[in-house]
């Protein structure tokens, strides 16, 4: 699994390499107008760029944005195997039945020091 998350990772990575360059090449045989100053990029990445969620203001723009941004989230998540999931699921299951009874012994265990203390019969 860590072997997967590396190769991921540098996937991503030569990505972002990828896109400096080509900014950069863009940057480069874009002509600067009014004598400004041209941008590098490693000052375009500390000026920081609106989003598209920043610009959308409205409540179904934002709604939309939102779900895109949970789809895309929901691609990323590694779901667990059948047999890891059936494993989870017994232990879940197993620690239900464990504190279910230590939570049931400890009440029983009051309500006889209360009948005890003060000898009232349910």
């Amino acid at each position: 699994m860590a072997n997967k998350d590396r190769n991921k990772r540098s996937a991503r990575q030569a990505r972002q390499r990828e896109r400096a360059e080509h900014e950069a090449l863009v940057a480069e045989s874009t002509p600067a107008k009014d004598n400004k100053k041209k941008v590098t990029t490693s000052q375009a990445a500390k000026t920081p760029a609106k989003t598209s969620a920043e610009k959308n203001t409205g409540l179904i723009s934002r709604t939309k944005t939102y779900l895109m941004e949970v789809r895309a989230e929901m691609r990323r998540v590694t779901w667990p195997s059948k047999t890891e999931l059936t494993n989870y699921s017994v232990a879940v299951i197993a620690m239900l039945i464990v504190f279910g009874t230590a939570v049931w012994l400890v009440d029983t265990g009051f309500v006889a020091l209360l009948v005890a203390y003060t000898g009232l019969r349910g």
